[in-house]
């Protein structure tokens, strides 16, 4: 995405009409329904104007998918409230992740996964400079992680609370998130190819039960 100032009002504003509209078309077409062409229709700009502003299709998909992930950051806090650890409170967020990913996948794999282009790391942060309401008012000590667009490095915020705590050592933490994300990922892409024939509910129960595994065999419980 182009780098705007935040005081260039103007286009702040026309970045914002570019990602409404790619909003717009995804959820009456969905993703696949999204094409540059049809925003600019829809804006009343050409093309050659919205790739002065996104790099490619994949990138303003990208950021027009995040206004549909609101729902799962204003979730986190009801998910967390009962855990009484850090690693209860990690499993808890894990939860509320996979089940709204795997209720809409393509959704999180269009921010977390798709080819995007060169600066990937800076999409949520971008975003949220541009929708600041879209955030909420999430847990603070939760804010570094959502604000994170690289997956690896939001697995480390999350989980680095546990290794501070002594559940982990940083180098159990590493292989921990590793083996999470493949198994996230994998389940992921079984699901957005059509691969599997699970329902939200068996593909959140199959990957937490997996995640369970893992973090049990390696956690330290006082």
């Amino acid at each position: 995405m182009v780098k705007v100032n935040k005081e260039d009002i103007k286009k702040m504003r026309t970045l914002r009409l570019f990602i409404d509209a790619t909003a717009q078309i995804i959820e009456q077409k969905g993703i696949e329904g999204v094409t540059i062409r049809e925003v600019a229709k829809i804006t009343g700009y050409n093309s050659a104007t919205i790739y002065n502003y996104f790099d490619n299709c994949n990138e303003l998909i990208s950021f027009a998918a995040m206004k549909f992930i609101s729902d799962y950051v204003q979730a986190i806090p009801e998910y967390i409230a009962e855990a009484d650890s850090p690693l209860e409170k990690f499993l808890a967020v894990w939860q509320c992740f996979c089940e709204y990913c795997f209720d809409d996948p393509q959704l999180y794999y269009a921010i977390f996964t798709a080819d995007i282009g060169d600066k990937p790391e800076n999409l949520i942060k971008d975003y949220y400079s541009l929708f600041p309401d879209d955030l909420g008012d999430p847990p603070q000590d939760l804010v570094p992680m959502l604000m994170e667009s690289d997956f690896s490095k939001r697995c480390e915020i999350l989980i680095e609370p546990c290794v501070k705590t002594g559940y982990f050592t940083k180098e159990q933490a590493e292989e921990i998130n590793e083996l999470i994300r493949l198994i996230y990922q994998g389940m992921l892409s079984l699901m957005i190819n059509n691969r599997i024939d699970y329902s939200t509910e068996k593909a959140v129960e199959r990957t937490m039960k997996h995640i369970r595994m893992v973090v049990n065999e390696r956690a330290k419980v006082n």
